[in-house]
């Protein structure tokens, strides 16, 4: 855990764990992400960059060795000849190449090349991360005023801890309750972060104002565009509120950037990536999460001090409910999917497998069918229960969840939600489907 006698030691090795890079050149399709979270996994970092990257662009991140990802099947396969004929000579430089096909992905032909060939040391490690990051912040942000965006997520707060660790007072978060949280939880967040952290929080209530900007709407991005948008705005009115602000800090990580297609093709836009608008009213935008998986950002919360039970809670989208209502969006579907999630997860916890299983939400259909209450005739809505096990949410698998507890979470909806008179569950996993339904 990292503290401030601490910093000031690491200092002298600051930008040791920097220049231990490995790049893999991405010739297509998930196979360069596994690779990735491997390479981290033997403690080494490495970035992806498209296998059209120029070489001066591959220079400048000074690697200790280069990967080529190439699958199987790839739709970049037309142009793997013309990189990978030319194999080290291609480059300017001495340089250690891996000419890595997907069948032959062990982890022992990784470990070898990192460290028997690369000289790689292991410097990659979210405790030196965290101290490296922190002193980088320190520095950037020294003497000035700082805006963090604050969902209450496990990827805003472990941003906001950090910043905070840097910066100290100098930071402001905000807070925007947008009226697309789970059940309760605006006030959980706002009390966490003041009581717990003593942060300087603003909260800001615009339900109202989210709701009507996507009166109508239908279509997923859509709504993720107006969320991002309208996310920016609110931060630009606090902003001037508060006086000059120089920064703005986001809780974007490494998922979010490459679903959002860069350097990938798009798989849909994330409220706080592809969904920025073309103008920010702030000096610089700040993501200190961007280059980490889900699971590095969860180890490297518990290296800033933060409580594992914030740590560890459900991951939950930027754009938030929004995207778990399927079609257009209302206050009475709100309310019937909060309750509906709200017994989801409190069934999962009693059972004990909210450890064990990666994330678990319900999500507001837009189908509605012919039910029976009550020896009452109902046409109300279907319940999708989705529950996923993952390591880093780039591919999932559904959880096999015991049918008595399926059974237990069903009755429990169909009779204590309102207008919800069927339940059914999501058995596929990613890909080809996504996490999130929209």
């Amino acid at each position: 855990m990292i503290n401030d006698s601490s910093n000031e030691l690491f200092m002298e090795g600051m930008g040791l764990m920097s220049k231990e890079t490995v790049i893999i050149l991405d010739f297509g399709g998930q196979y360069s992400l596994s690779i990735a979270r491997k390479v981290r996994g033997l403690n080494v970092y490495c970035e992806i960059l498209p296998y059209h990257a120029s070489i001066e662009r591959i220079q400048e991140k000074n690697p200790l060795g280069i990967i080529f990802a190439r699958a199987a099947s790839s739709e970049a396969e037309s142009g793997t000849e013309e990189i990978s004929d030319g194999s080290a000579e291609a480059f300017e430089w001495e340089i250690p190449v891996l000419e890595l096909d997907e069948a032959d992905l062990e982890d022992q032909i990784l470990k070898n090349f990192l460290y028997d060939i690369c000289g790689c040391t292991g410097l990659w490690t979210m405790a030196n991360y965290a101290q490296e990051s922190v002193c980088d912040l320190k520095e950037q942000m020294k003497g000035k005023k700082v805006l963090c965006a604050l969902s209450g997520g496990v990827d805003s707060s472990v941003a906001a801890v950090m910043v905070h660790k840097a910066v100290g007072d100098n930071l402001t978060c905000i807070f925007v309750d947008h009226g697309l949280l789970r059940k309760d939880e605006g006030d959980q967040v706002e009390e966490t972060f003041k009581e717990q952290f003593q942060m300087n929080i603003i909260r800001v209530n615009v339900q109202e104002r989210f709701l009507n900007r996507l009166k109508g709407v239908t279509d997923p991005e859509t709504k993720r565009k107006i969320i991002g948008e309208e996310f920016i705005r609110v931060f630009e009115e606090e902003a001037k509120k508060i006086g000059a602000v120089d920064y703005l800090v986001q809780g974007t990580i490494y998922p979010d950037v490459v679903e959002s297609g860069v350097g990938a093709a798009l798989v849909k836009s994330h409220h706080n990536v592809g969904g920025l608008p073309d103008y920010v009213d702030f000096k610089e935008i700040v993501e200190p999460l961007r280059e980490l998986f889900k699971d590095e950002v969860r180890e490297l919360g518990e290296e800033l001090g933060i409580p594992k039970e914030l740590i560890w809670r459900q991951p939950f989208p930027g754009p938030g409910l929004a995207i778990r209502v399927i079609g257009d969006i209302t206050e009475e579907k709100l309310n019937i999917l909060r309750e509906a999630d709200a017994v989801f997860r409190d069934e999962i916890v009693k059972a004990g497998l909210d450890q064990e299983i990666w994330q678990y939400f319900a999500v507001l259909t837009g189908m509605r069918s012919v039910g029976v209450k009550a020896d009452v005739r109902t046409y109300d809505y279907t319940i999708a229960l989705r529950a996923v096990t993952s390591i880093d949410a780039m591919t999932a698998d559904w959880a096999r969840i015991p049918h008595d507890v399926l059974n237990t979470i069903s009755s429990r909806i169909v009779n204590d939600v309102e207008h919800v008179n069927r339940v059914v569950y999501d058995i596929t996993s990613k890909p080809p489907s996504t996490i999130e339904w929209e």
